[in-house]
C-alpha cells in the first residue's frame, strides 16, 4: 500500500528489500547494477537498448543505430530496437540452430562504422546453448558494438554462468519468469535490466527528477514494486545451492521429454552433444507432410488429455516448443508424455487409413460435454474422443468451447462493444 512516491524517510524498509533484491540479481548476473523500473521483458529490453544509445550518444557516437539480430531471436528484439532508434539487420542461423558466426562476422565487418548492438537470446529460443557466445560477444564488441543478451531465457543459467561474465554488457530479468512471480494474466511483470559499470550511469531515471542521464521507462521508480518481495524471498529460501537446483532440474526435464518424445516427435535442434537446454522443439512437418496432422490438430487434442498446449509455431512454423521449467514432478512430465505418444499413435491410425483425418479425434478435437451428450456419427467411440487415456476419469476438464475456424475469427473481427447510439445524452 506504498505510494511509488513517498518520501525516503518512510519507506526505508522497504528500500532495503529493494537495495538487497538488487544486490542478488547482480550475484546472479555478474553485472555491476541492477534496475527494477522496467514493469516487463520487453520494457526491461527497451530500458536496456535506451542505455547502449545513450552510451554512444555520450561518446559522440550519434551515427550508432545498427542493431544486429539472429533470426532466432524472440520477436520483442525487432521491435525494442526499432522503438529505441535502432535499424535491425537480421543474423542467419546455422543448420544446427545455432548463430552463423561467419555471417555475424561478415555482418558485423560490413557495419561496423555504424554498430551499437547486437542482441543475443542465450540460451537461444532454438533450445541450444550457443556454443561460439564469448566469440559472438567479442565479434560484436571488436567492432565497437555492445552485447544484449537477452534473459528470457535465464531459467537456464542461474547458478550455472552468468551474462556478465561471458561476455554480455546488458540484458534484462524477468522475475515473473525465472524468480518465481506468477506469470500470466497480464501481469503485473517485473522485467528488470542489469548492466556493466559503463551502462550504470545510463539506466532509466526517476520519473520526477530531471537533468539524468537518462529519462524512466515507467511511472514509478520502482515499476511493479509491490511483488518484489516475492522474488527477495524467493532467493533467500532458496540460496545459491537451490537455484543451482532449480537450473539444473529444468534443463534435466527438458532433456527427459525431449529424449521420451523422440523419434516419435523428432527434436528439431540439438547441441553438439545431443542435447538440448531448458527447452526442445519437437518438429510435426515431417508428420503434417504425410498425413496432414498440423501442429493445431495437436494441440487441440492435448486438451482432451487434460493439457494447455506448448508454444506453437514459435520460432519455427509447424513445431510445438516444450518447456518445462523446474516446477513439473517427474509424474506430470511423464503425463505429458503419454499423452502426446497417445497422440502419436492416433496419428498413426489417421496414416494407416483408419480414421479419415477430418473425422479423426485429433481433427474434431477438442471434445466437449456437449459434443459426448449430442448425436453421435463419428467413426470412434464418444469413449475415446473425451477420455483417451483412463487416468482422465479421476479429474478430467472439458473444454468450453469445440474447435473453431481460427483463421476466420482472425479476419473477421466482430465488435461486442455497445452501438454508438447507447453513448448519446439527453
Amino acid at each position: 500500500d506504498v505510494h511509488p512516491y513517498a518520501p525516503d524517510d518512510e519507506t526505508e524498509g522497504y528500500r532495503e528489500m529493494i537495495g538487497q533484491l538488487e544486490a542478488m540479481l547482480v550475484a546472479v548476473t555478474g553485472y555491476d547494477a541492477v534496475s527494477l523500473q522496467p514493469n516487463a521483458g520487453s520494457q526491461g529490453e527497451f530500458a536496456g537498448l535506451l542505455a547502449i544509445r545513450a552510451f554512444h550518444h555520450s561518446r559522440g557516437d550519434h551515427h550508432r543505430s545498427v542493431c544486429l539480430i539472429p533470426s532466432s531471436a524472440h520477436g520483442t528484439n525487432a521491435a525494442s530496437a526499432v522503438m529505441a532508434g535502432m535499424t535491425v539487420v537480421v543474423v542467419a542461423c546455422d543448420e544446427h540452430g545455432n548463430i552463423d558466426v561467419a555471417d555475424l562476422r561478415t555482418k558485423a565487418a560490413a557495419n561496423a562504422a555504424n554498430l551499437a548492438a547486437a542482441m543475443i537470446t542465450y540460451p537461444s529460443t532454438h533450445g541450444v546453448f550457443e556454443e561460439a557466445i564469448v566469440e559472438i560477444c567479442g565479434i560484436v564488441h571488436e567492432h565497437g558494438g555492445q552485447v544484449y543478451v537477452d534473459g528470457a531465457n535465464l531459467n537456464a543459467l542461474v547458478g550455472m554462468a552468468r551474462p556478465g561474465a561471458f561476455g554480455a554488457d546488458v540484458s534484462h530479468l524477468n522475475l515473473h519468469k525465472t524468480f518465481c512471480i506468477p506469470h500470466g494474466g497480464g501481469g503485473p511483470g517485473v522485467g528488470p535490466v542489469a548492466v556493466r559499470a559503463h551502462l550504470a550511469p545510463f539506466l532509466p531515471g526517476h520519473p520526477l527528477r530531471t537533468g539524468q542521464a537518462a529519462g524512466p521507462v515507467s511511472a514509478a521508480p520502482f515499476g511493479s514494486a509491490g511483488i518484489l518481495p516475492i522474488s527477495w524471498v524467493y532467493i533467500a529460501l532458496m540460496g545459491a545451492e537451490g537455484l543451482r537446483a532449480a537450473t539444473a532440474t529444468a534443463i534435466l526435464s527438458a532433456n527427459y521429454v525431449a529424449a521420451r518424445l523422440h523419434p516419435a516427435f523428432p527434436v528439431l535442434y540439438t547441441g553438439a552433444n545431443g542435447r538440448v537446454g531448458h527447452e526442445c522443439i519437437v518438429d510435426l512437418r515431417p508428420i503434417t507432410k504425410a498425413t496432414g496432422v498440423t501442429v493445431d490438430d495437436v494441440a487441440k487434442r492435448l486438451m482432451d488429455y487434460g493439457f494447455h498446449a506448448p508454444t506453437m509455431s514459435f520460432p519455427v512454423s509447424g513445431t510445438l516448443m516444450i518447456e518445462p521449467t523446474e516446477s513439473e514432478s517427474l509424474r506430470e512430465l511423464d503425463r505429458f508424455c503419454d499423452a502426446m505418444l497417445a497422440i502419436r499413435a492416433e496419428i498413426d491410425r489417421v496414416a494407416a487409413g483408419e480414421w479419415p483425418l477430418e473425422q479423426s479425434p485429433l481433427h474434431l478435437a477438442p471434445h466437449t460435454a456437449e459434443d459426448l451428450l449430442g448425436e453421435w456419427n463419428r467413426p470412434y467411440s464418444r469413449e475415446l474422443g473425451a477420455y483417451p487415456v483412463s487416468a482422465l476419469r479421476a479429474n478430467k476438464y472439458f473444454p468450453p468451447v469445440s474447435r473453431i475456424d481460427a483463421a476466420y475469427g482472425d479476419r473477421n473481427l466482430i465488435c461486442t462493444c455497445e452501438p454508438l447510439e447507447s453513448y448519446a445524452t439527453t
